[in-house]
């Protein structure tokens, strides 16, 4: 088995607090060690750009992946967790499987990959997503979590098409090839990667409420099942925060100005709703 069954529920916070309100007294003999547990156990964050903790910047700025922040650290500190985000920016479902297909920003000369570093190194600009992840799941055989958010940029490469993705037979076969992809990945990651723990698919929020979510139509939520994953509902996790403050994601707080991405409070809802299936 490549999954443990446990995950642990101690928070950092609750570790912080434990250790400075511990009476100073006579050191014991042999005192225990303030680890609680010396391997705790990984944590695969797979996906695009709002896993891998996106915001705008100037390329000075994206020297160190570490500076980029998403809901997959706050959720691996939750659930002490070491944490391994081979997210890409700009990634779709098809070059997760494929790096040579269109997307909108992860790959070719310009993409983030070739420019700037990752938060796991990948072994070959040629080397996809999914083969990473199934190298990581070779290497760790203590992974307790996959997530995995995608389907956003797929939109996005379908309204670079010429008619703009607006014809509705256009759209179906986007999400058609996007729920195909969806469902090539968590079969990999099962079937090739011998993983049998626990798998959640993350969709996403929208930018005004009530509306369509970020991923423009592209509806995953049904695939997962099949494969033994959980969803979480991004959609739901930023809808009452927005519709108190009139609709808009930007408006409460959730999502960057004339951006598309989580802010600081967006990705600590993000793991808010993650834990809420997993913790």
């Amino acid at each position: 088995m490549r999954s443990r069954s446990r995950l642990v529920a101690a928070t950092l916070a609750t570790l912080l607090l434990a250790a400075c309100s511990e009476e100073v007294g006579a050191p014991e003999p042999e005192p225990p060690s303030v680890t609680a547990d010396a391997d705790p156990g990984s944590y695969l964050a797979l996906g695009d750009s709002v896993p891998f903790g996106f915001r705008p910047a100037g390329p000075a700025d994206y020297a160190d992946p570490a500076d980029f922040v998403g809901y997959p650290e706050l959720v691996g500190a939750e659930l002490g967790l070491e944490v391994l985000t081979t997210a890409c920016p700009g990634e779709t479902t098809a070059t997760f499987l494929d790096p040579t297909e269109p997307d909108m920003g992860c790959h070719g000369a310009e993409g983030y990959r070739t420019r700037f570093p990752t938060h796991v190194p990948y072994a070959s600009p040629e080397q996809s997503q999914l083969e990473l992840a199934l190298d990581l799941l070779e290497e760790h055989d203590d992974v307790e979590l996959i997530t995995l958010q995608l389907g956003a940029n797929d939109a996005g490469v379908c309204h670079t098409s010429p008619g703009g993705c607006a014809d509705p037979v256009e759209q179906e076969a986007m999400t058609t090839a996007a729920q195909g992809n969806l469902d090539r990945i968590l079969r990999t990651l099962r079937d090739q990667g011998g993983y049998d723990g626990r798998i959640v698919v993350v969709t996403y929020y929208a930018l005004d409420y009530p509306g369509e979510p970020a991923g423009i139509g592209v509806d995953l939520a049904g695939v997962p099942a099949s494969h033994g994953a959980e969803v979480v509902d991004g959609y739901e996790a930023f809808r009452e925060r927005a519709l108190a403050a009139g609709g808009s994601s930007v408006a409460a707080g959730l999502v960057i100005p004339d951006d598309i991405h989580p802010t600081d409070e967006g990705q600590r809802l993000l793991a808010a709703a993650v834990l809420a299936v997993v913790g």
